[in-house]
């Protein structure tokens, strides 16, 4: 009976329908990183020309920006004020929701070398300076220093940094620590080809060239979507992002929730997990489609096929006695 339930979960999963974005493979060509903001809305830079473009659900481009020296996006969880940093150029640009400058901080006159910038609201800044060792606590609005804590590590292969509820989380290339704001080290693991962190509510995730995972205080990190094959990968509230072979794949969370409520009463007296959308969970991936209407072939096998031959290999179970 229990292997009838899990041919129910896989048909429900594979018939759920997958919203497609129309983003062709040349705007995604050679995009060194990709954003979604909560609304859907795509970010994309370019670290060849140091352009950074956003387009719509749709496809259309609502905005491009051309900049000058590489540029760290931090978030774009709230469009209308984007933050940037720039270690070349140490200062910080925030632009609107039409990827036009709102304000520029320059760190040059104040600091030593600011090696990250963090951007705690829309006045505070987090500002690690590489020169006294420190990590500074600073009010934009009005141009003064609130705190100024020593903080004394390795700047080398520093990826990104987040500030939250009095803990700092510092991300390398390969480790990711949390520290207290005394200086204390809380936790530390491997973390191969970390990228930023991304903040929802009080859970901090870290994404990666290919992966993400979540900060669990007491578990440490855990995978909750991974594709080895994957170039860039990113998440909204809604669903996650990849690009793969210069296409665009989407997987809907609410849809893999919704599947495993629906398949929940038939597996009678026994329970499962709150969903961790693990590779083998994750929803049904399918090809994003080209602007110019072109469809591609997807990936994923008919849900009949597949259900078929589940039915074929439960046959030969049954007709060897099992």
């Amino acid at each position: 009976m229990k292997f009838f339930n899990i041919i129910f979960l896989f048909l429900f999963c594979t018939v759920t329908a997958q919203k497609s974005l129309p983003l062709d493979t040349l705007k995604l060509k050679e995009a060194k990183d990709m954003l979604a903001d909560d609304y859907g809305n795509l970010y994309i830079y370019k670290n060849k020309d140091f352009s950074f473009t956003k387009y719509d659900s749709l496809g259309k481009q609502l905005g491009k920006m051309m900049l000058t020296v590489p540029y760290k996006v931090q978030t774009v969880q709230n469009p209308l004020s984007v933050p940037l940093f720039s270690e070349n150029a140490q200062e910080m640009k925030f632009v609107d929701q039409n990827m036009n400058e709102i304000q520029k901080i320059d760190f040059k006159q104040k600091f030593g070398f600011i090696k990250m910038a963090y951007a705690e609201d829309l006045q505070q800044l987090w500002l690690l300076d590489d020169s006294t060792k420190r990590l500074i606590q600073y009010n934009f609005r009005n141009e003064t220093t609130i705190n100024s804590y020593p903080f004394d590590i390795s700047f080398d292969d520093l990826m990104d940094l987040l500030v939250f509820e009095n803990k700092v989380y510092i991300l390398t290339r390969k480790h990711i620590r949390v520290y207290s704001l005394k200086f204390e080290k809380l936790f530390e693991a491997l973390l191969e080809n970390g990228k930023r962190f991304r903040r929802e509510n009080d859970v901090v995730l870290v994404v990666a060239d290919n992966s993400i995972q979540k900060y669990d205080p007491e578990k440490g990190m855990l995978k909750i979507f991974e594709d080895k094959d994957a170039q860039i990968v990113d998440k909204n509230i809604l669903s996650y992002f990849e690009i793969k072979a210069n296409k665009l794949y989407l997987y809907s969370l609410e849809k893999i929730k919704e599947t495993k409520q629906q398949a929940q009463p038939e597996t009678g007296p026994e329970t499962t997990s709150p969903v961790t959308e693990t590779p083998s969970e994750q929803p049904v991936r399918e090809e994003v489609k080209r602007a110019d209407g072109e469809k591609k072939e997807s990936e994923e096998k008919a849900p009949d096929t597949t259900l078929q031959k589940l039915m074929e290999d439960t046959s030969e179970v049954q007709a060897a006695g099992v």
